[in-house]
């Protein structure tokens, strides 16, 4: 375990490194968040109540998803899954299969260490933001922010699983980028980045709460706003842990198919 967590170290150190870009990610989020809660605001005028939600919870719903985006990085805008995309294309994931560490792990220590640089040097500061130009519905419970933290870390478990199967899909296509693109718009629609999931009406809003996608944002952000009560907050992170392992074990096997039929292109 010490080497895995040298690596997200590493994964945490790389993206540190990029400091102009994280400047630029603060500012872009920033604003981003202000059109969208702006917008929210106009919509929770005329519907006060729409899912559930006040119009203070559905503003914080929204700087939470900004705080989120690029931590989680489900619409993958970011990540690891370029760079194994790539070097599935070149066929340099032959050296890497041959290295003495699960080829798995590896790149979710990574791209765990990624995300704790995201959420504290890209979301964190946006979140400031939203709090000091809008009216949130932050806890004041350290217990609530400690299950967020936690719900975090199993959002991007989920997201990274979804990314390393979209990933690994390159062994076969060659070119994973068309999945990619794909995977990233149902990201973008099912998992409450564009509009809180109980919004959605009747069956349908039942059925993509209960997706994958949802596990990596509307999950926490409903942790954060203390929607899961005594039992139901321990059930919520069952849920993401649930998808978590489903998902881990489906790349799992995707790999081992993957390690049987290496197909090198221009290498």
């Amino acid at each position: 375990m010490a080497l895995y967590a040298a690596v997200a170290r590493g994964g945490f150190r790389r993206y540190a490194t990029y400091r102009t870009a994280t400047a630029a990610g603060v500012f872009t989020n920033t604003v981003f968040g202000c059109l969208i809660a702006y917008t929210y605001q106009a919509l929770w005028h005329e519907r006060p109540h729409l899912g559930g939600y006040d119009q203070a919870q559905a503003l914080t719903f929204v700087w939470v998803g900004q705080a989120l985006l690029a931590t989680v990085a489900l619409t993958m805008g970011g990540g690891f899954h370029e760079e194994l995309q790539e070097r599935i294309r070149s066929g340099d994931i032959a050296v890497d299969l041959y290295r003495p560490a699960d080829l798995q792990l590896w790149w979710l220590a990574a791209d765990l260490g990624r995300a704790g640089f995201q959420l504290l040097g890209r979301g964190a500061l946006p979140m400031v933001a939203g709090a000091l130009l809008f009216d949130l519905a932050l806890p004041a419970s350290p217990l609530l922010w400690t299950a967020f933290l936690a719900s975090v870390a199993l959002a991007v478990t989920v997201s990274f699983a979804l990314r390393y199967l979209v990933a690994l899909s390159g062994f076969w296509l060659l070119d994973s980028a068309g999945v990619a693109v794909i995977s990233g718009l149902a990201a973008l629609f099912f998992s409450g980045t564009l509009l809180p999931l109980r919004v959605f009406p009747g069956t349908f809003g039942e059925v993509v709460r209960m997706l994958p996608w949802s596990s990596a944002h509307q999950v926490p952000a409903d942790v954060l706003l203390g929607r899961y009560a005594g039992p139901g907050l321990l059930g919520a992170l069952v849920f993401q842990a649930g998808w978590a392992a489903v998902l881990l074990a489906a790349g799992r096997l995707l790999q081992a198919a993957a390690t049987r039929k290496v197909v090198v292109q221009g290498g």
